[in-house]
């Protein structure tokens, strides 16, 4: 009896083995004729080949200059992980719809685009319907989103920001100098020459967001900077978000730009240096929280002189804001510009448009400085000569709040510009 039991123990034990030994092929072995354990057991008898895991081509990482003609899709994501320059004679087309995203850096290890001298940038989203976005890889928002799913728009200083690069006139030491938020020993960050006309590409329907981040002490990157560029180069219907340093910076050149929006900038909105001889054209500024000016024009930094011209604009006001600050002999002209929502120059100084120095008050008694058809709503109980300091009131007028007859064109930036899909641009 008890031989017997052991006999029929021994057949159950192979039977069981012989069951579990069976061909089965696991789930993901690519090859049909494996003979494997099956799902549940815990070896593999190594016959199968199995798939690698899929590779996400939807992200593409830049992590080196670009030295050649290329071209960025709109069905794809582009990362940038440093300072990435597209270098002399060669040019960089980005399609509309397109998304680049910085990764998060700063002092020499801080994001950006660089467009140096003699480079081209083709990034032209064509319509307002596709616009080409920079931002950071905080940013969840993909190609044909305007507004961010996931970012404050008050949010700045997570990667760098756009630079362009050209070879028109500046008023500097040289004919040629380095622009600030690149090291110097950076050659792709050289700007300035002798050429009015020069080229530097297409920048259209652009929107740059959550820029300027910290390179050194009190040195940031600004939005878009425009260094030495000409005017062959086209810029229209730019957009500036959340930048912590100046939203637009011109650093002399002779490049005009049309329909532009500036949207809590972090020092400056609109900042103007080195001679500057372009025209901007139809703006929008709305001041945030930190930003400083809704304009700071610079005078010349070497012996040539030239001036520019802002026309067509509205800047809204925030509580620590200041209208304009034009300093170190300022040279423009400024007309049609409708200002509101500042606050009472009494109360810290502030909300108020000074000329800063004796250099530019003469240039404003010269002619060299000019204003024209200034609107402004004006605090409760504050007065003109309270807001346009130094002779500038008078040609500023008052009006009731919507009363404006001039500013800018706020049907411009529609359908393209997060300020406007987020209803910052209802004046």
């Amino acid at each position: 009896m008890k031989r017997s039991t052991i006999k029929l123990g021994a057949m159950l034990l192979t039977a069981s083995l012989t069951m579990t030994a069976v061909s089965c092929k696991k789930e993901g072995c690519t090859d049909p004729t494996a003979t494997n354990y099956n799902d549940e057991a815990d070896k593999d008898d190594g016959s199968c080949t199995y798939a690698a895991d899929p590779v996400d081509e939807s992200e593409v990482m830049v992590s080196s200059n670009i030295t050649e003609n290329t071209t960025w899709t709109a069905d794809k994501t582009y990362i940038l992980t440093t300072r990435v320059a597209v270098t002399a004679g060669n040019t960089l087309t980005i399609e509309p719809g397109t998304v680049i995203k910085g990764e998060v850096g700063s002092g020499p290890n801080a994001t950006a685009l660089i467009i140096a001298r003699d480079a081209t940038l083709i990034a032209d989203g064509e319509d307002p319907s596709t616009p080409i976005i920079f931002t950071t890889v905080a940013d969840e928002i993909e190609s044909g989103e305007i507004a961010s799913p996931n970012m404050d728009p008050t949010l700045s200083g997570l990667w760098g920001g756009l630079i362009v690069l050209g070879n028109a006139p500046i008023s500097a030491d040289a004919a040629a100098v380095q622009i600030e938020g690149i090291p110097a020993s950076d050659q792709n960050g050289l700007y300035g020459g002798s050429d009015p006309a020069d080229n530097s590409g297409v920048i259209r329907y652009v929107s740059i967001r959550h820029g300027g981040s910290n390179i050194g002490e009190g040195n940031e990157i600004n939005g878009l900077t425009l260094g030495g560029v000409g005017t062959g180069t086209t810029v229209e219907n730019i957009e500036v978000v959340a930048n912590q340093d100046d939203g637009i910076e011109w650093f002399g050149g002779t490049v005009n730009v049309t329909n532009a929006v500036v949207w809590n900038a972090g020092d400056d909105a609109l900042d103007t240096d080195q001679a500057w001889a372009g025209t901007l054209d139809n703006f929008a500024v709305v001041c945030g929280a930190n930003t400083d000016h809704g304009t700071e024009i610079d005078g010349p930094e070497g012996t040539a002189l030239a001036a520019h011209t802002l026309r067509n604009g509205t800047i809204k006001g925030a509580s620590d804001s200041e209208l304009g600050d034009f300093r170190d002999g300022a040279r423009a002209t400024i007309e049609n510009v409708y200002y509101f929502g500042f606050p009472d120059p009494a109360t810290d100084g502030r909300g108020d448009l000074e000329l800063d120095d004796v250099d530019t008050q003469t240039n404003f008694t010269n002619g060299d400085l000019t204003f024209s058809n200034l609107e402004v709503t004006l605090p409760t109980g504050v007065v003109l000569t309270d807001v346009f300091k130094n002779g500038t009131d008078a040609h500023a007028t008052s009006v009731a709040a919507g009363a404006n007859t001039v500013g800018a064109t706020v049907s411009a930036f529609a359908g393209w510009s997060w300020a406007d899909a987020a209803g910052g641009l209802n004046f």
